[in-house]
């Protein structure tokens, strides 16, 4: 009672059947860098901490509050334009 059904596939030369990548070489080098910007924007928001004992007002200055969060989030923002870029 079981039928079994077989697909035949049609024969395809070596050429068609070679395996084409969703993304091209431009969108990997592109997104390569807009990956180094996220990692320099977190490498700026490094930085000793404040301890109970002591306190460190290096935590709030502009770099570690504005500029590494920008920079980072500009690298996320790059990385969506790298993924979706159209290559020629």
């Amino acid at each position: 009672m079981n039928s079994k059904k077989t697909i035949s596939s049609p024969s395809v030369s070596g050429e068609q059947q070679k395996a084409r990548f969703a993304l091209g070489k431009s969108n990997i080098k592109l997104i390569a860098i807009a990956f180094a910007v996220i990692v320099v924007g977190f490498l700026l928001m490094l930085g000793p901490g404040t301890t109970p004992e002591a306190y460190n007002p290096d935590i709030f200055s502009f770099r570690r509050i504005v500029l590494a969060p920008g920079i980072a989030f500009a690298g996320f923002v790059f990385m969506v334009y790298a993924i979706m870029h159209k290559s020629k």
